[in-house]
């Protein structure tokens, strides 16, 4: 048995890896990143035919009956609220979006209840879903610390 561990304490494995001696081969390509920096552009809030571009790329035709629909402009340090119609009861989709330099803040309430508060990162939209009794009218706020459009549709699923 010493026998046999002294001979395997002698093999040792090896393999040529394309590198010698620890040294780079000359022919190793040179990786680079493929992904394209990010237009900063895109962040600043835009308005006329650019906004309503950038509304129906954030808030795409659905299937759902639309209720609400609300877009704009926001200035630094602006609060915006609006008010839906009372909707009928049922499960709705409520799609908020924003561009601006930083975050957007967002807070959709029915009788003083809070449904949704969020600060959205711009450049992402973001679904929520409630359930409304018949009646219910929503109310829809809107602030921003930078200048920013926002967009918002509520729907019926």
């Amino acid at each position: 048995m010493l026998a046999m561990a002294m001979a395997l304490a002698g093999c040792a494995y090896e393999y040529d890896d394309g590198f010698a001696s620890g040294t780079e081969s000359p022919s190793a390509p040179e990786f680079t990143d493929a992904a394209l920096p990010r237009d900063p552009s895109t962040r600043w809030p835009v308005s006329g035919a650019e906004l309503d571009a950038w509304l129906a790329q954030v808030l795409p035709a659905t299937e759902g009956q639309v209720f609400h629909t609300g877009y704009g402009t926001l200035e630094a340090d602006e609060v915006r609220e609006e008010i839906t119609a009372p909707l009928p009861s049922g499960s709705y989709s409520v799609t908020l979006a924003c561009r601006s330099p930083r975050r957007v803040s967002f807070t959709v309430a029915h009788e003083n209840k809070e449904l949704v508060e969020l600060e959205l990162r711009c450049r992402t939209s973001r679904v929520n879903v409630v359930y409304l009794p018949a009646g219910s009218v929503l109310t829809i706020k809107v602030e921003a610390n930078a200048g920013a459009n926002f967009a918002y549709r509520v729907s019926r699923i």
